[in-house]
This record gives structure tokens, sequence and C-alpha cells, in this order.
């Protein structure tokens, strides 16, 4: 069973939870059984002269809201919110979040920003595989959940010997500052303990790029649990037509270890969380935050952030 839901169109069914949340108020899900386009709506923005404007995206493995121990999430939150205020990208991919503590971001990363997702035990239970947007920015036009299984339409499936169920989070965009240009963000976050799990999570998430309109860039964010250039995972996505933005970033900062479990940064250290894009995405800039707010990391990993400018995909057209 899978859940979508059309942008903009009063629906309500009978579900367990909301995918879709705005400030102040909560929207009922709609179900089918296929991908449903939003309804138009407004009038498309015109097309805008000169070079595309930077479309910031992030990825970020935010923890999940423990209630105990030194890093339980009221403590963290403080410096999370301050990290997200800071930075405000157009695009955030988290993974790990749960319900209300995705609530209490949404509250605290200010206004003009909105999420996509679902719980991967199925609606509020688990973690999400949330994606933030900037309002101002970007109208989402249609947006899917998948699980990483032989079953990937059945919540909460889990047949590859993950630890947890994993899943994965799909929207297409619309960007409002580049014309009505369009582009789809996935997010995931591939198992921890099982490689046979992450390759077949893999192989997965290819076979759902290649039914993506392959006129249009996708970017593909995550946490991997995979090392870069280190890591049939990668190859897998890299073979998919996917380059990693680090890599081709006009500028670069260091590399640390994105995940630091709250220890000292560790220089040229394990990178595993990702920021993947089609070729024809040019990345002027990449970089693995380090902030700490009086000596305190606001997750256990680190964000990883790339400045972008989206073209068409580089990918074939032919079937």
């Amino acid at each position: 069973m899978t859940r979508r839901q059309s942008l903009r169109t009063v629906a309500a069914v009978a579900m367990a939870a909301p995918l879709l949340t705005v400030a102040g108020s909560t929207r009922q899900p709609a179900t089918t059984e296929s991908t449903r386009p939003a309804t138009a709506g407004a009038n498309r923005p015109g097309t805008v002269a000169g070079p595309p404007p930077a479309l910031n995206v992030m990825t970020y493995n935010v923890r999940f809201a423990s209630t105990t121990g030194s890093h339980r999430w009221p403590v963290r939150r403080p410096a999370m919110r301050e990290l997200l205020r800071r930075e405000r990208p157009h695009v955030i991919g988290t993974q790990e979040g749960l319900y209300q503590q995705l609530r209490r971001i949404e509250q605290d990363i200010g206004p003009h920003y909105d999420w996509l997702g679902t719980g991967s035990g199925g609606g509020r239970e688990d973690e999400f595989m949330a994606i933030f947007y900037d309002t101002g920015r970007l109208k989402p036009t249609e947006f899917d959940n998948f699980w990483l299984s032989d079953t990937p339409y059945e919540i909460a499936s889990n047949t590859w010997g993950a630890r947890f169920p994993r899943m994965a989070t799909w929207a297409r965009f619309s960007d409002l500052g580049d014309g009505g240009r369009e582009f789809y963000v996935l997010n995931t976050h591939l198992d921890h303990v099982s490689q046979y799990a992450r390759e077949r999570s893999a192989e997965l998430i290819a076979q759902t790029l290649a039914r993506f309109d392959r006129s249009l860039p996708v970017l593909v964010l995550g946490d991997f649990n995979a090392v870069a250039h280190d890591n049939p995972v990668y190859d897998t996505l890299l073979a998919a037509g996917l380059v990693d933005t680090w890599d081709t970033a006009a500028e670069r900062g260091p590399q640390y270890a994105t995940f630091n479990n709250f220890r000292p940064l560790q220089p040229d250290g394990w990178r595993i969380d990702w920021i993947l894009a089609t070729p024809g995405v040019t990345t002027h800039s990449a970089a693995i935050n380090t902030f700490s707010r009086d000596g305190r990391f606001p997750s256990d990993h680190l964000p990883v952030q790339a400045s972008l400018a989206l073209r068409r995909s580089a990918r074939s057209t032919k079937p």
C-alpha cells in the first residue's frame, strides 16, 4: 500500500496520519494507486532571463528525538534551530526525524517552509525521510513514498534483512525562482547493519529513478551508511546516471567524517551522507557544515550542503 497526496486539492480519507504539514494546520492525505499530479492552481511563472539562480540543498541526519541522555532532543534543539535559521536551504532532506520532532523543526526554521513525508512504520510511526522546502521558491507538483524491500508499496515492509524498515520519499518540484523549471528530489536512509540490504536498496532506487521524466534534473539526498568511492552502493547509484556533487563542485570545503557521533571533527573521514545529481546540474560549491553551539553539535551527523544550478538532465531520453 502506498500513500500519496494530490497537492492543493481538498481531499480526506480515513488514514492514520497526515503526510504533509503546514505550520499551524494539518492536511489530510488522499490515497490512490497511481502517481497523481497536483492541480495546476496558480499561473506558471514566466521564463527567467540570465543564469539560473542558485538552489541551496542540504542533506541532514538529524538523529531521532531521544528523551534521555546528554544528547537528548530538548538539549540539541536550540543548536539545530540556530543552524537551520543561519543556512535556510531551499531543500532539506532529513533522516531519522520523528513526527513531533519534525513539527518542532518546522516551527524553528521559520516561516515559508513546508515538508513532505510519512513514517517508515506507516503514518506517524518511526523515522521520516522528510523533504523540507522553501515555499517562496518551490512548489511540489507530485510526491510519493516507497519502502526499500521486495514489496516497496507495502507499508513498513522489510525483506532484505535490514535492522529496521527503510524507505525513500521523492517529490517533483517547480522552481518558482527559475521560470517554473521542474526537478526531482529523492531522500533516503539506507540500513546501517546489512550491506546486502544497502545494495538491494540502491538497485531499487536506481530503478525508481529510471521511471522519472528523463528530461528533468534529479537530486538524490541521504544517509547511505556507505563510504563514497568505496562501496558498491555508491557505484550502483553513479552507474544509474548520477554524479557526486562533492566531486563536481567548483569550490569545496574541508572534508570531515559526516558521522562524528558527537565527537570532535575527523578531517578526511568517511563521507557517508551524499548529495547526488544528474550530470546537467552545476555544483557551485559543496561543504560539510561543522556548526556547533556552546560546544554542542545539533546531531551525531554533520549536514552536507551544496549550492546548485539546475539544467536539463543529461540522461538519455531513450526508453
